[in-house]
């Protein structure tokens, strides 16, 4: 290559060079100026934060930037963790154990409720003494009953109450999860009802509870106590064992209750027409189909023991009713009269308001320091017996 046609090939590299810095100056200019423009639209810059806000820190993003030996340490101390599980689930099999022990030295004192409620034993006047805090207000109400008129006490002795009547009955209508389970058709029958217990299983045997409802004779069913069992689980698990709280009812079984003829809540009989076909001829057929029932209690939907899953009413429904039975342990049984009075209600209610009246007063105390934020900082927009057979 001769010298001229170097220096022409050098000029002509130049020359390009120099336009291709040129083009990306300009370049870069444009896409300033298309920044600027989409920066000054709001609605970008709120799309942007939003980016932003999705993208933060998360704690799993922060594990994953950790050195290996660190997360090594952090894996052995979820191996401990699971361990804490396993020894959890050992207490809270203690506990139930306890609860089976204290139920015995309970169940005396319950089965002279049974007999003050059913009229089958009076209380002495030592054990029907009771101080109310407000006995000076029951005191002059007493003074004023005294007032009555003779024929109104002849009457109510005339009357000969035994026990305390409707008493279980009544506090089904006091507590709103089990008034909203009965129908006006399962009244006469629930006051019937004379006891309900609590029998916890028996040491070696899987852990469960089951509920005793004791009726007397009645013109409906012949068994005399219907049962509802709840078997439960205390122990993690296994593909997700950090998810573990405690004991938690895994299945449930009811009984078969022997309804009287005709006397049947749980179903109820429609008619309907068919025609025929070919003929044209048109029949009536009577069909029993389910009714809306407390009784469908004793019916409890089944648990798959295959892992099918269940759809989403059915384990609605399933929840509620381990949610029933809990209470029935926790709540009703221990606290019976407490809830025939209607104070276990009220005590349940402030307490729920209570709660609800400390959220309002925090969320009162952030908006007022926000305001005070908005105000120094100008920048700031201001805006199982043998009567009933399992199932």
């Amino acid at each position: 290559m001769d010298y001229q046609t170097w220096i022409r090939i050098k000029c002509k590299t130049e020359d390009t060079a120099s336009d291709s810095v040129e083009a990306a100056k300009n370049a870069i200019d444009k896409k300033e100026k298309l920044a600027d423009q989409v920066m000054q639209n709001p609605q970008v810059l709120a799309a942007l934060q939003e980016h932003l806000d999705s993208t933060a820190l998360t704690p799993s993003s922060y594990i994953e930037t950790l050195p290996k030996a660190v997360k090594r340490r952090i894996d052995a101390l979820k191996q401990l963790q699971v361990k804490c599980a396993h020894i959890e689930a050992k207490f809270y099999e203690e506990v139930h154990d306890l609860e089976r022990k204290y139920a015995a030295l309970y169940q005396p004192l319950f089965d002279k409720r049974r007999e003050f409620i059913n009229g089958e034993a009076e209380p002495t006047d030592a054990e029907s003494e009771w101080h109310s805090e407000n006995e000076e207000e029951e005191k002059l109400a007493g003074d004023l009953k005294n007032v009555v008129v003779i024929e109104e006490k002849a009457e109510a002795e005339e009357a000969n109450v035994k026990g305390i009547p409707d008493f279980w009955f009544t506090i089904f209508r006091n507590v709103d999860m089990l008034s909203e389970l009965v129908q006006e058709y399962d009244e006469p029958i629930l006051k019937h009802l004379q006891d309900i217990k609590v029998k916890f299983s028996e040491p070696g045997q899987p852990m469960s509870f089951s509920l005793e409802f004791h009726f007397g004779p009645n013109d409906y069913f012949s068994n005399s106590v219907l049962t509802k069992t709840y078997k439960m689980k205390s122990e993690p698990d296994k593909t997700d064992p950090f998810s573990f709280e405690g004991p938690e009812i895994v299945d449930c079984e009811g009984c078969t209750i022997d309804w009287k003829k005709g006397k049947n809540v749980t179903v109820k009989t429609i008619k309907k027409k068919q025609k025929h076909k070919g003929r044209g001829t048109v029949r009536t057929i009577t069909k029993q189909v389910p009714n809306d029932s407390f009784f469908n209690f004793f019916s409890p939907i089944k648990v798959s023991g295959d892992g099918e899953s269940l759809d989403e009413d059915s384990e609605f429904t399933l929840a509620a009713d381990f949610e029933i039975g809990h209470f029935f342990r926790e709540r009703i049984v221990p606290r019976a009269v407490l809830y025939f009075t209607g104070e276990a209600i009220e005590d349940d209610d402030n307490f729920e308001e209570g709660e609800e009246g400390e959220e309002e007063e925090l969320e009162g105390e952030e908006e007022g320091e926000e305001e005070e934020d908005a105000e120094s900082d100008p920048k700031k927009d201001s805006s199982q017996p043998a009567e009933c057979k399992q199932q």
